[in-house]
């Protein structure tokens, strides 16, 4: 049962904004949207890691890919077609696409980078090359 709503006299500025932005139209299931996944990324001696906020997704819907130095984290996720029995009466959420890229320097270890979702939180380890240390070397004089 859907209750028509009522409009008191007396508004407060909170329900202002809750029916501005309820009656704005949602876009259909059939327009592909897309936005930034919001990241942290941070450094230890090891390497660099980027951690993902993006709840709700499922692992096999992630690609990551390495091309030429550049590192893309991308979900799409293709909505469901509702079934004919039933009548959807309000969506308010919907899981978008995204993709992010970075640059990779070359102190990055390509072959190395490794990912994990859990949580909400995908994370993503990028271990830094090790060092080749030369070591010194003394110069004999003939």
């Amino acid at each position: 049962m859907i209750v028509a709503k009522s409009f008191p006299v007396n508004k407060t500025l909170t329900s202002v904004f809750d029916e501005l932005f309820n009656s704005l139209p949602s876009t259909s299931g059939n327009e592909v949207r897309s936005t930034k996944a919001p990241v942290n990324i941070s450094e230890n001696e090891n390497g660099y890691n980027i951690e993902f906020n993006v709840p709700g997704r499922n692992k096999e819907d992630f690609k990551i890919n390495v091309d030429k130095g550049l590192l893309t984290v991308s979900h799409e996720k293709k909505e469901e077609t509702e079934t004919k029995d039933i009548k959807v009466l309000r969506k308010e959420f919907s899981f978008q696409s995204f993709t992010r890229s970075f640059s990779l320097d070359e102190k990055i270890n390509a072959e190395g980078i490794e990912a994990k979702y859990e949580n909400g939180i995908l994370k993503v380890v990028l271990p830094k090359k090790e060092e080749v240390k030369i070591a010194p070397k003394q110069i004999s004089i003939q």
